[in-house]
């Protein structure tokens, strides 16, 4: 079975930083690729960023670019997001997807799989 599990989510001061992790089973993170989405309150959701398992090729959202890093521990099945100088506007669910797709964008209907969210707040 398929599953990806996200952590690390939480309260944060603006200016600080999480990571989150997305742990995947049923399959290998080097083999998909691996997505990253938010979702704030009466917002649309989000592509923050993604990361390539044939080629380790990353993207990331103008809206996080040098603040965010993605990467991927593939002897854990797990992808991380590093999340720097986190702001109040970064406040959102966040969610981890896996596709067959290239890194080139992070378009939702490239993924089939989703994790179940995790919950992180910038306070101001």
């Amino acid at each position: 079975e398929v599953q990806l599990v996200e952590s690390g989510g939480g309260l944060v001061q603006a200016g600080g930083s999480l990571r989150l992790s997305c742990a995947a089973s049923g399959f290998t993170v080097d083999d998909y690729t691996i997505g990253w989405f938010r979702q704030a309150p009466g917002k649309e959701r989000e592509g923050v960023s993604c990361i390539g398992g044939s080629d380790g090729r990353t993207y990331y959202a103008d809206s996080v670019k040098g603040r965010f890093t993605i990467s991927s521990d593939n002897a854990k099945n797990t992808v991380y997001l590093q999340m720097n100088s986190l702001k109040p506007e970064d406040t959102a669910v966040y969610y981890c997807a896996s596709g067959l797709g290239l890194c080139t964008g992070v378009r939702g209907y490239e993924y089939v799989y989703w994790g179940q969210g995790t919950q992180v707040t910038v306070s101001s």
